[in-house]
């Protein structure tokens, strides 16, 4: 079997994806989803995420400063893609999918009752790029499912059955093959 040369693409998957929820002072909330975020720091702790300029949350999030990015599950699958095809300009997103918007702690936009874990985002500063800006954000604040976590207080979000996005469709995660540091681990 051989390999072939491609011209320049984005293939990097499999991906997050995640919903991410913004709002306007005195303006109902909006859900977009974006499978381009990801972690830039661990200390600060700071997340990115790259949304098109003519995307109706890309206003929202460049005027406000804020966000919430809220992980995804195998039960919220429907609803992620549903936020990622419809504009916000023309539905509401959190009635439409029954989706729970509720108070964030540090930041004025809400988060998604329905997911396991929201990362409340303040930007840093927004760099354009071609067809995307990339919106670097520290994360101020993260609420946790009290579900997910084990009776020490640890998180297992493994049990939340995140779901993961790869070239266009939509991924559960499966089997655990490792773990950190297990390829040099003493026996």
């Amino acid at each position: 079997m051989g390999k072939q040369y491609w011209k320049p693409g984005n293939l990097l998957y499999p991906l997050p994806a995640v919903m991410v929820s913004a709002q306007r002072p005195g303006e109902k909330p909006n859900i977009i989803t974006l499978a381009w975020a990801g972690t830039v720091c661990s200390d600060p702790v700071m997340v990115s995420i790259s949304i098109r300029p003519e995307r109706y949350t890309y206003g929202i999030v460049k005027e406000t400063g804020e966000f919430v990015v809220n992980l995804v599950t195998r039960g919220l699958t429907f609803a992620t893609d549903f936020c990622g095809v419809r504009s916000g300009r023309d539905v509401d997103k959190f009635q439409e999918m029954n989706l729970t918007p509720i108070p964030s702690k540090y930041v004025a936009a809400p988060s998604i009752a329905e997911s396991p874990v929201n990362l409340e985002c303040k930007v840093e500063r927004c760099i354009p790029y071609g067809s995307h800006d990339v919106f670097l954000a520290h994360v101020l604040g993260v609420t946790v499912d009290e579900a997910y976590l084990d009776g020490a207080g640890k998180l297992d979000l493994n049990k939340a059955d995140l779901m993961a996005y790869s070239h266009g469709e939509y991924f559960a995660l499966g089997e655990k093959l490792g773990k950190f540091g297990y390829s040099v681990q003493k026996k």
